[in-house]
């Protein structure tokens, strides 16, 4: 099973198409949160400088996928409102990933939008946080953009650069995937510690 995620695998697999859908389905629809989406950008970016995409489809269709996702989780949660909260768990769905980007949006307001961009899960679920709660659509497309494209840039455009500019980096790709996925965790493992550290302190 977890071959079937593996970010090399699914790009060879299934092509720009197969990343493009992947993208959209991880950033807005509730069932997508198990994808990979910051790894298989940066690998996209990597396996475009050896060839395998095309730069100039990858990194415009991503950030179009990205914000069409988002949107789409938005209106989601704006159509359905408060009922997503008292949704039975499922094999797609967990109430405690709704309460996990609630909580965060509550504490960083609307930028958690573009914040959330960059973590998993709160990504897939934060729009529709931003839907149910109403937020202001003109102000969530904003931040909906700006995130979508600085995650793309960052990601698939890092991805490339430095595909382009280091020697064999394809050898070290799995290394770098470990590293990115850390990474994307730290901003939740710092919040599960402050609120461990408040608990304690009480």
């Amino acid at each position: 099973m977890l071959d079937y995620l593996d970010p090399l695998f699914l790009i060879k697999a299934l092509g720009l198409i197969g990343v493009l859908l992947i993208i959209f389905a991880e950033s807005g629809l509730f069932f997508g949160f198990f994808l990979p989406g910051d790894s298989l950008l940066f690998t996209a970016g990597l396996l475009a400088s050896q060839g395998y995409l095309n730069i100039y489809y990858l990194l415009p269709g991503v950030f179009l996928m990205a914000v069409l996702g988002d949107t789409f989780g938005y209106t989601f949660g704006r159509k359905i409102g408060p009922k997503i909260f008292t949704r039975e768990d499922s094999l797609f769905f967990h109430k405690k990933h709704v309460e996990r980007a609630k909580n965060f949006y509550e504490k960083y307001g609307n930028k958690t939008i573009v914040l959330a961009r960059f973590i998993p899960i709160v990504r897939t679920f934060a729009p529709i946080v931003a839907g149910v709660g109403q937020m202001d659509y003109r102000k969530f497309l904003t931040y909906n953009i700006f995130g979508g494209l600085a995650w793309t840039v960052l990601l698939a455009g890092g991805g490339y650069f430095l595909g382009e500019i280091v020697p064999g980096i394809e050898k070290y790709v799995t290394l770098i995937l470990v590293l990115i996925i850390l990474t994307s965790f730290l901003p939740a493992i710092s919040e599960i510690w402050q609120v461990w550290r408040q608990k304690h302190s009480a």
